[in-house]
């Protein structure tokens, strides 16, 4: 690998890194703009909707724009975005400021999420999915380590002073990124709306963003609802269900450290399969258990076997389309993130008008679904790439 390559990475994992903090900086917030701003759950609710919303509206951006004109300006851009971002709710006096803050969170983070996702498939000369493996470790790391530092350092700051250095500290990347090279663009003319269109209808690309649609539905029903599961069908008290929501976390984090190996030695398509009959596993032993052991267990399960859906599909769009990566995969980002929205929104309903206990029984619903997708995206792959 090249001197040039490896920087890149590196800058890859710093801005994935940065998305993993925009993820959870909403929920680490939110019960002290509740506080602060004297409004309703509702409003708040309202708030941590707009952080969603902004990537998704991130997400439509980067792909046609990195493939148009590169990274390097699109990174620096989106990573200024986030600083400035952090720096207004740090120090914000209006609920406007605010919520326009959380906003750009989210948009520089879904364009972080995406480029650096196509950057990392584009800069890769083989094994697409266990780099972007690798690359979904740095995400977890920055998820991971956000809340954690917020509660080492609770007791010396505030919560708003410890936001406003994390912003300062985001420069360095700034920096970093102004001073190292990228691929070049891919189109030098117009963006080719003909292309696109064509993507658009193509039966491989559209199986992929289905699976995508309920991968990330999974992912964010099991991110947003284990602690109320935990919490009104385990009995589990507030502490515990927050540390099995870190221990699914981790799960999933660690896995992908595992999956930069695996990937690299095995067929990606039988290593999916078998991750999404592992999370079926966990999802079952959830619906089953009763006691608190078991119910970690499952979730430790859980967690290993989401772990490869994005990485995994991800280097199938990219091995399809490394003329226009950035627009592929900007069109299955927007579709998973949809897919997030829509099964988050069912899961509440169902949650209303069921109880919490049909938690697991969504679960298994859409792994089902995942797994009957999978067999047609490979099926369909196979009549255009070589898959292992």
């Amino acid at each position: 690998m090249t001197r040039q390559k490896k920087l890149a990475f590196i800058a890859a994992y710093s801005g994935i890194f940065i998305f993993g903090i925009c993820a959870v900086s909403v929920g680490l917030i939110l019960p002290d703009v509740i506080t602060k701003y004297s409004i309703s759950e509702i409003e708040a609710g309202v708030v941590a909707s707009l952080l969603p919303f902004g990537i998704l509206a991130g997400s439509f951006v980067f792909g046609p724009v990195v493939d148009r004109y590169g990274y390097k300006y699109l990174l620096i851009f989106s990573v200024l975005a986030v600083m400035l971002a952090l720096e207004g709710i740090a120090f914000s006096e209006s609920l406007f400021l605010l919520k326009s803050s959380v906003f750009i969170i989210g948009f520089g983070g879904g364009i972080l999420n995406g480029s650096t996702s196509a950057l990392v498939s584009d800069i890769s000369d083989g094994n697409k999915g266990a780099n972007l493996s690798v690359l979904g470790v740095f995400f977890g790391i920055g998820a991971f380590g956000m809340p954690l530092l917020i509660g080492l350092l609770s007791k010396i700051f505030t919560g708003n002073e410890i936001i406003a250095f994390i912003g300062y500290i985001l420069f360095i990347p700034v920096v970093y990124l102004f001073f190292i090279s990228f691929p070049k663009p891919k189109m030098a003319r117009q963006f080719p709306f003909k292309e696109f269109l064509q993507m658009t209808k193509d039966p491989v690309i559209i199986l992929i963003g289905v699976f995508l649609f309920f991968q990330s539905g999974v992912e964010g029903i099991s991110n947003s609802w284990t602690t109320t599961y935990l919490r009104d069908v385990v009995d589990a008290e507030k502490e515990h269900a927050l540390f099995a929501l870190s221990a699914l976390v981790l799960s999933l984090t660690l896995t992908r450290i595992v999956l930069g190996y695996i990937l690299r030695k095995f067929s990606s398509a039988i290593i999916q399969f078998i991750s999404i009959c592992l999370a079926a596993t966990g999802a079952f032993v959830l619906m089953f258990s009763s006691t608190y052991g078991l119910t970690m267990l499952g979730l430790v399960f859980l967690g290993a076997g989401l772990a490869s859906g994005f990485p995994v599909l991800l280097g199938y769009v990219g091995e399809l389309y490394k003329e226009m990566s950035g627009t592929a995969f900007s069109f299955v980002f927007v579709i998973a993130l949809i897919g997030n929205m829509i099964i988050n929104y069912l899961m509440g309903v169902i949650a209303q008008v069921a109880g919490m206990k049909h938690f697991t029984s969504l679960l298994l619903c859409c792994l089902t679904i995942m797994l009957i997708v999978l067999y047609f995206v490979i099926k369909q792959l196979r009549l255009k790439i070589k898959v292992y």
